[in-house]
């Protein structure tokens, strides 16, 4: 199964370019122009990983090959304005931590540090917490701690002496008081502080579901700012550590015992047309894996991340007459806003969205967990 992997990833590289990678499925569909976003991050940020496994150069050639068509050499970024207040955009440039640091090349910095600009104009809720997008105003979204944060905590510690790890520390604080269910033990997809939108209860601002996919976003966040933070700061350090494991044991209450994988709404096993979703399954399979390396999770939970991972792996990966494909993967999610009503946080609503083959959000979490389990196998 691994090699037929390794031949997977190197299909999607042979046949992408940046107006056309082959894994922006959701960009192919609408006809998009290529821009900075969250769906090439994943891809970036998953062959850099591999890149730093194997030290095959080809992953890091094509990084940069990719990252090069948008970044120019005073820092701006192709279809990226931090005026927008759009927290996805801010996902791909953690690569250019990594691609300053192997190269040396200043537009790289530049690129950083115009990055970083959009945490000073982000407009925030009255509790402290970024706004996901302009026009969503005074929400919060679990996919918004990894899209902005883990980034953000990078920043901080590589180049800001961790002045704004306090901040950092708050926006989780307030997702973890406001968006935990502490009796199912699981986070809510969003989270209106004005209690404003269509699809927020007037009483909590919560969205009325588990969506897979946000929680698997939440708990990679987790992962990685971990992984990005300095340990000194032991409080904050031991605070991220909780936060991920209660999350996580929440989360392995509504595992599906024979594919080990997870629903597409989480607590919904088996009711009709609910489904095991590769994307979700894929992150929170590397944030476990991950944890373990960290030493914030139990040894005995390795196990548990590539059972995840070979469920995946043994459900949805295929090949046929040559051709590999990772299947299960649930387009796109979301809450609103106004005038897309239909997007209303419902049962109904999250599994009528498209299942498809091929995309970032699902292949991107399945390589970085396949990073981890070579981790483990080497």
């Amino acid at each position: 199964m691994y090699e037929i992997i390794d031949r997977y990833i190197d299909k999607l590289i042979n046949g992408s370019t940046p107006e056309k990678p082959l894994w922006n499925i959701e960009f192919i569909r609408k006809g998009k122009e290529p821009k900075w976003n969250y769906i090439d991050g994943c891809m970036m940020t998953s062959l850099l990983e591999l890149y730093y496994q194997t030290e095959d150069k080809k992953y890091l050639d094509f990084v940069q090959s990719f990252v090069d068509y948008f970044v120019s050499e005073d820092g701006s970024i192709k279809g990226y304005d931090i005026n927008k207040h759009v927290l996805d955009d801010m996902c791909e440039s953690r690569v250019l931590f990594d691609l300053y640091k192997l190269t040396g090349l200043e537009k790289y910095k530049k690129a950083i540090e115009y990055t970083y600009g959009q945490i000073a104009v982000q407009p925030r809720t009255f509790e402290g917490s970024f706004w996901h997008k302009d026009i969503y105003p005074n929400q919060v979204w679990l996919d918004g701690l990894f899209m902005a944060q883990v980034f953000y905590m990078r920043y901080e510690t590589t180049f800001h002496d961790c002045m704004n790890y306090a901040d950092i520390k708050k926006q989780f604080e307030n997702v973890r008081k406001n968006m935990f269910d502490e009796s199912k033990h699981l986070y809510y997809h969003g989270y209106d502080a004005s209690r404003e939108a269509f699809w927020a209860d007037k009483k909590t601002g919560l969205s009325k579901n588990f969506w897979l996919r946000a929680t698997g976003w939440y708990v990679v966040a987790l992962a990685d700012t971990l992984g990005y933070m300095n340990e000194a700061i032991y409080e904050d350090f031991d605070f991220y550590k909780k936060l991920l494991k209660e999350a996580i044991d929440g989360l392995l209450m509504y595992q599906d015992k024979e594919s080990k994988m997870f629903w597409q709404v989480i607590d919904q096993a088996g009711r009709e047309g609910n489904y095991l979703e590769t994307s979700g399954s894929s992150m929170i399979a590397y944030a476990i894996m991950k944890g373990v390396r960290l030493n914030v999770l139990p040894e005995r939970y390795r196990q548990i991340g590539l059972d995840i991972f070979n469920g995946i792996c043994n459900r949805y990966v295929s090949e046929k007459d040559g051709d590999l494909n990772v299947g299960g993967i649930c387009l796109v999610a979301g809450l609103g806003p106004e005038k897309d009503r239909r997007r209303d946080g419902t049962y109904e609503y999250y599994i009528s969205e498209p299942v498809v083959e091929n995309d970032a959000k699902g292949i991107g979490p399945l390589i970085l967990a396949y990073t981890e389990v070579k981790k483990i196998n080497k």
